[in-house]
């Protein structure tokens, strides 16, 4: 029974240290699988000799409690996602470009050259960078800046590749092949982001390259003495096996997964999801955080602030515009109408780029642009409802703070790390949201690979940076900082390359996740104390010979169930007693 069930339950230890000894190197593996195949071998020259002793449920139990942190270290790191497949896929298949003699033809986007003319219906990726010829429309670029909001694309208007036509037919001239356009750049900035980071190296790891040469040079020199002054070579194995499995890294094995996934749970009960168990080394030794504004710090919805100071039959006219539209201030003006299907039109369309129009009777109502809707440019700015091109009502939206952000800034700063805002909307809107919640140093106007560069930039001068973005653009800089989270509302591509993600709207997340990483640290290092203290104790036991291989099994799982016990001490952060609403920016854009 021990012969198949060390054979197939030890294959993925002994295959780890063949693989490391073929490269002339050693690892945690290569003592476990010594100390199993020479406890099974001694156990089968015992049952031929018809000895007394046989130490096969030695075996066999070693293997069991291994397994155990085998698996939990698997589990931690099978959580941990590229993301760089999920950027690659928002590239567009092909588009159709427009033939000299007017025709259209579908190409693939490889096939796409410099000078093409590319058209766009709405709900189609921009293949390639390129600029707009003709048309006008909405186009999402949240990838690109991060914003929300969708910015008018018109003649002249430079487009990137990724980004989302959204409401009316365009024509553009690409400006770059495939691989020279905005979407390759970021492929090929994560890919290097995520190839930095797999080189972090695990705390268990660090151990082994000095534990396991330890541990082999005991076993001989035990061998080599019990031979001198005994004589007794079969006495002389016994012990030496007894020092390999007593020695055997269980407890180190599991000092680490152990505590990681006792962390990971304590985190999901606060609503956390733990991705990379590794990410719990990292936060809990930052200096630096970099937020991301819309999406991170605001909650990326807008909302209108002035509701109550709007006339009722006008708001109700413009929440019946607003119906029909997609746009995300149609919708925030829907939500804040009290009966938004109180005024029904008699026709309404909605103009890419410009807003939505519809006749009552012999009327015209327009909410939208104030220079498209009214007929005196220049009289008012940003989103007004007009009747016949005479102002009605001006509306102002502002983005909506996260729960808690001011609090957790302050949390943080008085922790002692250093703050710091990213955006890739304008820089006065940063500088001002800034300074709501309290941050001192503010960047806007940057682009995915400008997140990156600051990143790399702090992290060349010795800081450990943790990223807490949302958007697309925002994926490369979060797999090139040292630990990084978004919120659970953020982007596939974004998710999938942050360390945690958190579900609730509250940015108070960040605080509690250090502080349960740092409380994780604390039991990891007392575990792999432990473990220096049970081999301190344990091996000059075994040298003496005063243990048997299946003594020597008992004390190594005692010393597992102690390490699993101290991990399970492991307590979740205590929730705020107070939990404040998220508040407004005050000022209008």
């Amino acid at each position: 029974i021990a012969l198949p069930t060390l054979a197939y339950s030890g294959q993925v230890f002994f295959s780890s240290a063949w693989q490391a000894l073929r490269h002339g190197r050693t690892n945690m593996d290569v003592p476990i699988s010594l100390g199993v195949i020479l406890a099974f071998a001694l156990s089968v020259f015992e049952t031929l000799t018809e000895r007394h002793h046989a130490y096969f449920d030695a075996s066999v139990t070693l293997l069991f409690f291994l397994l155990i942190g085998r698996t939990l270290d698997h589990m931690m790191r099978e959580r941990a996602r590229t993301a760089v497949r999920g950027l690659a896929r928002l590239a567009a298949r092909g588009a159709n470009v427009l033939r000299p003699d007017g025709t259209r033809e579908y190409m693939p986007v490889g096939e796409i050259a410099v000078g093409d003319r590319v058209v766009l219906v709405a709900g189609d990726r921009v293949p390639v960078d390129g600029v707009v010829e003709q048309g006008s429309s909405d186009v999402d670029v949240a990838m690109v800046s991060g914003e929300a909001m969708p910015q008018l694309a018109s003649v002249g208007t430079p487009l990137r590749a990724g980004t989302l036509n959204l409401t009316g037919p365009l024509e553009m001239r690409a400006t770059a092949v495939a691989a020279n356009s905005f979407l390759a750049e970021m492929v090929r900035l994560m890919e290097a982001a995520e190839g930095g980071r797999a080189r972090y190296r695990r705390i268990a790891d660090r151990a082994a390259q000095l534990y396991s040469p330890v541990v082999h040079l005991t076993a001989l020199l035990t061998f080599i003495g019990w031979v001198l002054l005994s004589g007794d070579w079969h006495r002389s194995i016994s012990v030496a096996i007894t020092v390999l499995i007593i020695t055997c890294p269980c407890a180190l094995g599991l000092a680490v997964p152990i505590v990681q996934v006792v962390a990971a749970r304590r985190l999901f009960e606060r609503s956390i999801l733990t991705k990379d168990g590794t990410g719990l080394e990292r936060i809990a030794t930052i200096d630096t955080v970099v937020l991301d504004k819309t999406g991170t710090v605001t909650v990326g919805r807008p909302i209108l602030l002035n509701a109550l100071d709007i006339a009722r039959p006008a708001m109700a006219i413009a929440a019946a515009l607003a119906a029909s539209s997609r746009h995300p201030l149609s919708v925030a003006l829907v939500e804040a109408a009290d009966q938004p299907d109180a005024v029904v039109l008699d026709s309404v369309a909605e103009r890419a780029g410009l807003g939505v129009e519809g006749w009552i009777g012999q009327d015209l109502y327009r909410l939208g642009r104030a220079d498209w809707a009214l007929n005196e440019p220049g009289a008012a700015r940003g989103t007004v409802l007009s009747q016949n091109g005479e102002m009605l009502a001006a509306f102002r939206f502002e983005d909506q703070l996260r729960a808690d952000v001011k609090t957790t800034v302050a949390s943080l700063q008085a922790d002692g790390l250093k703050v710091m805002l990213v955006s890739g909307d304008e820089a006065a809107v940063v500088a001002r949201v800034a300074a709501e919640i309290g941050v001192d140093d503010a960047f806007g106007d940057v682009l995915p690979a400008g997140k990156l560069e600051l990143i790399a930039s702090l992290r060349a001068k010795g800081h450990s940076v943790l990223m807490v973005g949302d958007g697309l653009n925002d994926a490369p800089a979060l797999a090139g900082a040292d630990v990084s989270m978004a919120p659970s509302g953020a982007a596939d591509v974004g998710r999938n390359a942050a360390d945690f993600v958190f579900l609730k709207d509250s940015l108070s997340a960040v605080s509690h996740t250090r502080s349960v990483a740092i409380d994780a640290g604390r039991l990891i290092r007392q575990n792999l104390g432990f473990s220096v203290i049970y081999n301190g104790i344990a091996v000059p036991i075994a040298i003496l010979g005063y243990a048997t291989p299946l003594v020597a099994a008992a004390a190594m799982s005692l010393s597992s169930v102690i390490v699993v016990g101290n991990a399970l001490r492991l307590r979740a952060p205590h929730p705020s007693r107070t939990t404040q609403a998220a508040p407004a920016l005050g000022a209008a854009p």
